[in-house]
C-alpha cells in the first residue's frame, strides 16, 4: 500500500524538475496518484476496511487541493500534469 523507493525517485525523475526535486506540487499530486491506485484497489478488495477507506478518502481531498493549487498557479500545466496522470477534471 504504499510506493516504493525505486517507484518515487522515478515519479520524481519524470514530473520533478531535476531528481531532487521531491517538493514540487506536481511531484506530490504524482505520488499521491499512486497512493491512491495502491489504496483504491485495496479498499475493492476489502470493503469492509473503514479505516483505510478513510485514509483513501482524505489522500483524494489532499490530491484535490493541490491541483486546485496548480491550476490556478498555471493552466496549462495543470492540464499537462492531469492528461499524464490519467485523471479527470474536477477541480
Amino acid at each position: 500500500m504504499t510506493v516504493s523507493k525505486d517507484r518515487k525517485a522515478e515519479l520524481v525523475k519524470e514530473y520533478g524538475k531535476d531528481e531532487n526535486d521531491s517538493g514540487s506540487a506536481n511531484v506530490q499530486v504524482a505520488i499521491l496518484t499512486e497512493r491512491i491506485k495502491d489504496l483504491t484497489d485495496h479498499v475493492q478488495e476489502h470493503p469492509k476496511d473503514h479505516h483505510s477507506r478513510r485514509g483513501l478518502l482524505m489522500l483524494v481531498g489532499k490530491r484535490r487541493r493541490m491541483l486546485t493549487y496548480i491550476k490556478e498557479r498555471d493552466i496549462d500545466e495543470y492540464r499537462d500534469l492531469i492528461a499524464k496522470l490519467g485523471i479527470r477534471d474536477n477541480v
